[in-house]
Parts: C-alpha cells; sequence; structure tokens
C-alpha cells in the first residue's frame, strides 16, 4: 500500500511573501492559518449554487460602490499568514485590482455551511474576521429539504467580537448601506 505524503510546503509554515508567488491555481482550495496550509474539500453543488445566488443578489443590491463575489482570498493577517477563502465577499468596487483583498476594503463575509465545516464556520471563523475588523458577518445553514437558514452579525469593534443580527429563513434582507431581498429557497 502507497503512503500518502504531503508536500514539503504543507508542512511548514509559509510567509505572505511565498503565498504571493504563487498562481491562482494553486491558492485555489486552499487556505492559510496562522501560516499553514489548510486544504478545503471542493463544495457541494448545493453549496455553490446557494453561494452564487447570495453573491448575484448582494451585487445587484450593491451599487456602484461595493462588489460582491465568491472564492477568492482575503488577507486577514500577514505575520503569522492568514488568509480565509469566504464563500462569499461584498468588498470596496474601487479595490477590485488590488491583491491582496484586506480586511478594511471589506464589508461583508459569509460563510456557507458545510458538514464538516461546522466548527470552523460557527466559531473559528467568526473570531477571525471580527479579530480583522470586518463589519459584518453571515453564517447561512443549510439542510437538503428546507430552507436555508441565514444568521447575521454586526461587529462590536471596542471587543472585536460579533454580535448576533437578525435570523432570516429562506429570504433574507438586511439594513447594510444596501438592502437584499433574495429567495434561497430555489
Amino acid at each position: 500500500m502507497t503512503e500518502l505524503v504531503a508536500p514539503s510546503w504543507m508542512r511548514s509554515q509559509i510567509s505572505a511573501e511565498q503565498y504571493d508567488s504563487w498562481s491562482e491555481e494553486q491558492c485555489a482550495g486552499i487556505e492559510i492559518v496562522d501560516g499553514m496550509v489548510v486544504v478545503s474539500p471542493s463544495a457541494s453543488k448545493r453549496h455553490n449554487r446557494l453561494a452564487r445566488l447570495l453573491a448575484n443578489a448582494l451585487d445587484a443590491a450593491a451599487g456602484e460602490e461595493w462588489n460582491a463575489d465568491t472564492d477568492f482570498d482575503v488577507r486577514l493577517q500577514d505575520v503569522p499568514l492568514t488568509n480565509r477563502r469566504p464563500d462569499v465577499i461584498v468588498y470596496r468596487a474601487e479595490s477590485i485590482d488590488v491583491s491582496p483583498t484586506r480586511p478594511r476594503d471589506v464589508l461583508l463575509v459569509v460563510e456557507v455551511v458545510s458538514p464538516g465545516s461546522e466548527t470552523t464556520d460557527r466559531v473559528v471563523k467568526a473570531d477571525q474576521y471580527a479579530k480583522a475588523g470586518i463589519r459584518f458577518y453571515w453564517r447561512v445553514e443549510q439542510a437538503a429539504d428546507e430552507p436555508p437558514i441565514v444568521y447575521t452579525y454586526v461587529l462590536d469593534p471596542a471587543a472585536q467580537v460579533y454580535r448576533d443580527g437578525d435570523v432570516f429563513t429562506g429570504t433574507v434582507t438586511t439594513s447594510l448601506p444596501f438592502a437584499v431581498i433574495v429567495d434561497l429557497r430555489g
């Protein structure tokens, strides 16, 4: 039986300079947490569809000042390097060509919880996003036979923690700088 051995770059701390030299293909499907590579399994079709529907609705509602997209890095800190790839990111339109994307340019991150990512999405990422100063965090829980539930959180900048916001089932609305109403049941 063949033993699988992770490449050396997955077993040692990665610096921001090293990571920035990698191609987009090398960076896809991974996150960097405290300088260490974390491989993310491919998301399900249901997960990807939900993220895309939400990103499209947020982008349509965002106006000219904000963009909403899926699947790119947000650089939470340089040392040790921490890059996360939220499922949906709402960011300043003027920063579209700036890389890496920094928390100061991000208004909202959304994580769609998948089996195996529950603790990371519910606790770890929320804490990291709050400490980085991202103002809004949404966590979307999905069950195969039910409409998604969207939990919204608002940053308390003094404490660097999120406070509970509204909870929505199937339809999302918000009081962010733009209004969003989207039926996520489809």
